[in-house]
């Protein structure tokens, strides 16, 4: 069995005997993680988009407690497996709301009530839930407990070129190798496993199944082990889990038998080889599964990514004499591994993607753009277009919601599961989340201007700006449109009831309009009269002193260091957006400003300083792009398996014992996301951009070759 696994490795060298102009397969494999000792900031991650396995030192999750107590959880999570507790109580939305006064004087009830019963109940329900959970079990000489500390000589490394961990150790002086990989095809797991231990019946595989998550905790909640009464796991024949929770039903199945060792709990019996081999599958599905081959997980992951890392997009700094450039080689390669593997399911991602739970599970829809604009700029854009299918197939319920608050076409929730509901809470004021479908649509048709990219998105971009603009009211006073309040900024420091005209929003919504417009002409359809109507009127980007603030209502951006922190959402306009109604000069001395007299210590999130970068590239000032890009900050350091922990605001548990350790959000993919798209608009450049990588320095250090990279608007 070794031999076979190992000759997968080699096929997925072999293949490259006609290399292109960047050596793809010498690109990613110098950048191969490897782990020598039990580091719970780094486990590996193998997954298909939709459904991901978190696997520990073991290569399975033998400790997946000790790494949710101190580092990076360890689950097995899908964007198809989600449970609701029952509501007795039949709690609606309307439940949790609060009056707020609108422009024109209306008033208006939104959902933002979340600590009432409704509020809490809508906010945790539905919910993602962990499938299962693979571990070794090792009888030790001594009878005791198997930990982290039993692990000796470890060395893992997770192969990007293929998508196969290989973890090598010693119990009690025995070696063991264990492969694990993921079917890019079905939400199935392979295993291989050589050791003399096995021989001797010293070495086995469990399979248990958790209650879900501990509600309790919003952010990296522990896996829930209690009340084993009130979930299900049923044996059905000899390889079969049948597991039911909270209404929730789907099936677990392995080609080899499954053997019952207590409530939830099962050992998969396998024969081993000449060697100490055993191998076996684990598939994870909706509906009873069936399997194709065995070890088709390790053959079908060699081709998937052998075809993944050949076709998309690449860029090389190799030959840089600059220390920063292998820095941010790594953390392309890291970052684009960790994008493909969790961030494309049926349900579009959380901020955490596929690794562990965050605000239950919930999208996020403010952060689709961060998640998945990256992928329409890397040649993936399938990855893309599979997000926004959902959203497409959501219009529906996004139509209600606008119907709902007097609004025309199709208004988008802000935190939602699978059915688009909005979640209590200050999500429904949140505002720039909306024209986030129009410009991923753009960022496709880009990629393919055809009949069939109009047709596809149609009803997405023009009903998404249809309720944009019946979001704005015009002022007859000033003479016009304005939008909020109500309003909860991209900068959530403000009052919800007064915010109005921030900054990115009305950049945003302008963008919006106007390439909405150019898809009813693409469209065979005239300009839309009222949007032609709202561009022409729209309040211009707020400022004060020769520099844009954060918002017109409460101008103190500079006056007040307490207004300096969260997002410097004032940079967005001529950065993530191409700067239409911005002045150059004001925006470049915004992001001195920025630079000089933000608080970067308080709360400043992964996915700003990728922002920053972006603004600093449009603005002329590479060597400032890549600072801020590659700065070492609290949620801008990125582990040994490329994700980017965000700083908890919450205090450490006075229970956890010493050198337990709390993240409040143990990963934050939308930092890599975020990183990807900076790095493509430095390398590649935007609309109208001469430049040859306008973002990366031109000093003599850095040497950029770049082949497939797509320029943003």
């Amino acid at each position: 069995m070794f031999s076979r696994i190992a000759s997968l490795f080699f096929l997925g060298a072999a293949v490259m005997a006609a290399a292109p102009a960047i050596d793809r397969e010498a690109l990613v494999r110098r950048h191969n993680p490897v782990i020598t000792r039990v580091d719970y900031d780094a486990p590996f991650t193998v997954g298909n988009g939709g459904f991901a396995f978190g696997a520990d030192i073991t290569g399975l999750q033998t400790f997946a407690a000790e790494y949710h107590r101190n580092g990076v959880p360890v689950e097995t999570l899908s964007r198809w497996g989600w449970v609701t507790d029952e509501n007795p109580s039949s709690y609606t939305l309307a439940d949790a709301n609060k009056d707020f006064t609108l422009p024109d004087g209306r008033v208006l009830g939104f959902p933002t009530n979340a600590s009432t019963p409704a509020g809490d109940w809508l906010r945790k329900n539905p919910r993602d839930l962990p499938l299962g959970q693979l571990a070794l079990v090792w009888d030790k000489p001594d009878g005791s407990a198997f930990t982290p500390a039993d692990i000796q000589e470890p060395e893992q490394t997770l192969d990007l070129w293929t998508g196969i961990i290989t973890s090598k150790f010693k119990l009690g002086g025995v070696p063991v190798t264990v492969f694990t990989a993921c079917d890019p095809n079905s939400d199935r797991v392979g295993v291989a496993i050589t050791s003399a231990l096995v021989t001797q019946g010293r070495l086995r595989v469990s399979l248990a199944f958790p209650r879900g998550h501990d509600i309790n905790t919003k952010n990296t909640p522990a896996l829930d082990w209690s009340e084993p009464e009130k979930h299900q796991s049923v044996l059905r024949g000899d390889a079969l889990v049948e597991r039911t929770v909270g209404g929730l039903r789907y099936f677990v199945a392995s080609d080899r038998e499954l053997k019952p060792l207590a409530a939830h709990r099962f050992e998969i019996v396998t024969t081993p080889g000449p060697e100490g081999e055993i191998e076996f599958e684990i598939c994870f599905s909706r509906k009873e599964p069936r399997f194709r081959s065995l070890n088709g997980a390790f053959i079908e992951s060699v081709e998937h990514w052998k075809k993944f890392w050949r076709e998309t997009a690449a860029v090389d700094f190799s030959g840089s004499t600059n220390p920063l450039a292998a820095k941010l080689e790594e953390r392309i390669i890291l970052s684009r591994y960790l994008m493909a593997v969790q961030m494309a399911g049926d349900v579009p991602p959380q901020e955490s993607g596929l690794t562990c739970s965050t605000w239950y599970g919930k999208h996020h829809t403010e952060m689709i753009w961060w998640h998945t604009a990256q992928f329409a700029l890397w040649g993936q854009g399938a990855a893309l277009e599979k997000n926004l299918d959902w959203y497409r197939a959501q219009l529906p319920a996004a139509r209600a919601l606008a119907t709902s608050r007097g609004l025309k076409g199709a208004r988008w929730a802000k935190m939602t599961g699978p059915e688009m509901r909005e979640s209590p809470g200050g999500n429904p004021l949140i505002v720039w989340n909306q024209p986030h479908p129009i410009a991923l649509a753009e960022l496709l048709y880009r990629n393919a201007p055809t009949p069939a990219t109009l047709a596809k998105y149609r009803d997405l971009v023009l009903e998404t700006a249809d309720a944009m603009a019946t979001m704005l009211h015009f002022d007859p006073k000033r003479g016009q449109y304005v939008l909020g309040p109500p309003l909860w900024i991209v900068q959530e420091i403000y009052d919800q009831a007064t915010s109005q005209n921030p900054s990115f929003e009305l950049a945003y919504w302008r963008y919006g309009l106007e390439t909405a417009q150019q898809w009813r002409v693409r469209l065979g359809l005239p300009r839309e009269p009222r949007w032609d109507g709202i561009l022409v009127k729209l309040s211009p980007l707020p400022e004060k002193d020769g520099k844009y603030v954060a918002l017109e209502s409460t101008p103190d951006t500079w006056d007040n260091i307490e207004s300096r922190h969260d997002h410097p959402s004032m940079l967005m306009p001529f950065g993530v957006l191409p700067g239409q109604g911005v002045d150059r000069a004001t925006m470049g001395r915004t992001l001195d400003a920025v630079l000089k007299n933000w608080d970067w210590e308080t709360k400043i999130w992964g996915w700003d300083y990728p922002m920053i970068a972006m603004t600093a590239a449009r603005l002329g000032r590479p060597e400032t792009a890549v600072e801020i890009l590659l700065r070492d900050g609290p949620n801008n350091r990125y582990l040994p398996n490329g994700h980017c922990p965000q700083r908890s605001d919450e205090k450490l548990d006075p229970k956890a014992p010493p050198g337990a350790r709390r993240r409040e959000i143990a990963v934050y993919l939308p930092a890599n996301g975020s990183f990807l798209s900076a790095v493509a608009l430095m390398v590649a450049g935007w609309d109208g951009c001469a430049e040859e990588f306008p973002g990366i320095p031109k000093d003599g250090t850095w040497q950029v070759r770049a082949e497939g990279l797509k320029r943003l608007p």
